[in-house]
């Protein structure tokens, strides 16, 4: 199925929640769907990204030439992305159990990989080359992992993705107050009507 990148599907903040989000109403077995059934999709998810998370990459370009190639690593990582931290938000903390599945999808994300990433104002790297989307994927994940992110990610009670609440108060409620925030505003307002109506026709 070919899906539309719009931006309210770039709410998580950074780029490997963005990623994570790409399987759409996880908490919804019925009507859940995976954005990247169509590994095609990654190719242009990475595309759509590089402009959605320009900040966050330094204005380094993703590339992901062969999406069929790397799709495996890329669903590791997003699977093991969302477990760790779905769950640090249920509880409060990360838990060491999950750390293992999710170092070792990082470490393959970068495994062959010849960049040089970390320096100081340019943690991806080099703009002026594309970086591969699996490394870009793995360095965005591990950089979840500092203390001050990791008090900020929320799930949204709409749709639960993940996202960083990058709010002064950290009272950030949705993920996108345009599409979750409107939608639980307008049930609020029809649960209310409805209630009105049978109130008076009681």
């Amino acid at each position: 199925m070919r899906v539309s990148w719009t931006p309210h599907r770039f709410t998580g903040g950074i780029l490997a929640l963005d990623t994570a989000n790409t399987v759409v109403l996880r908490n919804d077995p019925e009507k859940t769907f995976d954005r990247f059934a169509d590994p095609a999709e990654i190719a242009r998810f990475a595309e759509a990204a590089s402009g959605f998370r320009a900040a966050e990459l330094g204005g380094r370009r993703l590339e992901a030439p062969e999406p069929g190639g790397i799709a495996a690593v890329v669903l590791s990582i997003r699977e093991a992305t969302d477990r760790l931290f779905r769950h640090a938000v249920a509880k409060g903390a990360i838990a060491a159990g999950h750390l293992p599945d999710f170092l070792t999808a990082c470490a393959n994300g970068l495994s062959g990989s010849s960049i040089e990433i970390g320096a100081p104002g340019r943690l991806f790297g080099d703009p002026a080359t594309p970086i591969a989307f699996e490394a870009a994927l793995a360095v965005s994940a591990l950089s979840l992992l500092r203390d001050d992110t990791v008090a900020r990610l929320r799930i949204c009670p709409n749709c639960s993705w993940l996202f960083v609440d990058r709010s002064r108060n950290s009272s950030r409620l949705w993920c996108d107050m345009a599409v979750c925030g409107n939608r639980q505003k307008a049930n609020r307002y029809y649960r209310r009507r409805t209630a009105a109506r049978e109130a008076t026709n009681a």
